[in-house]
This record gives structure tokens, sequence and C-alpha cells, in this order.
């Protein structure tokens, strides 16, 4: 039960977050939710379609290309909330790197920090969201002013 319950936790903070994004944020924030949400899907059916000595490769390539869009993304919009994802997801393309040249099978570890590193990118979106939906909230009230 236990077990089951966390991966629907997570996929549901992931609509969610997204859904925000795409509702309440701003071009940076609907991009980067978007790129978040699509490599997400990538790896769900990494797992389930491609063989297990595949996967680590699979999911370094989505990570990849996930790093470089949120710093396509960063240089373009000097976000800071932009910034801290790219990060984030730099770190996470460096734990798959690192578990697929050392050989080393995903374990406890591989998957509380793969997990965390998720966690900590789809707060920057929320913040960025936040932030974004804050300031449009302020300009209209200033216009009706």
């Amino acid at each position: 039960m236990y077990h089951s319950l966390i991966p629907l936790i997570g996929w549901g903070a992931t609509f969610v977050v997204c859904a925000l994004a795409w509702w309440k944020g701003e071009r940076p924030e609907q991009l980067g939710a978007a790129l978040k949400l699509a490599t997400s899907l990538i790896a769900l059916g990494v797992h389930h379609l491609l063989k297990q000595d595949a996967i680590s490769g699979a999911l370094l390539t989505a990570d990849g290309v996930l790093a470089m869009g949120f710093l396509a993304l960063t240089i373009r919009y000097a976000s800071l909330w932009l910034g801290a994802a790219m990060l984030l997801q730099a770190g996470q393309f460096s734990l798959h790197a690192w578990y697929l040249v050392s050989g080393l099978e995903r374990d406890r570890l591989y998957a509380v920090a793969n997990n965390l590193v998720t966690i900590g990118i789809l707060a920057c979106i929320l913040v960025g969201t936040l932030i974004a939906w804050r300031r449009c909230s302020k300009a209209v009230a200033a216009q009706a002013a």
C-alpha cells in the first residue's frame, strides 16, 4: 500500500504544479512546466517500455535534454527559479551519469536523491509561478487604480 501511494502523490504533485504554472504563470513558468512534465512522461515510458539494460542510458538522455532546456530558458528569461531548477537538473544528470559509468545498480540512495531533486525542481516551478502570479495581480490592481 505504502509503495503504491508514493508514486501517485508524486504524479499528483507534478500535474498540480504544472497545471498551476500553465494557468497562472507567465511564459517561462509555462515552458519550464511543459519541459518537466514532458520529460517525466518520457521517464515513465522508459521504465515501462524499455528493457532494464537500456533504461539508464535513456534516463540519462532525458535528463540531459531537460537540463539543456532549463539552460536555454535560464539564458532567455534570466530568472532565479530557472537557474535553481537548471542546477538541480544538472545534479540529477550527474547522478544518472555516475550510476551509469560506475555500473552501479539503482539503489535506495539513487531513488532518494532522484526524488529529492524532482521535488526541488517542482518547488522551483511553483515558486516561479507564485511570483509571476503575484506580479500579474499587482499589475492588474495598479491598472485598475
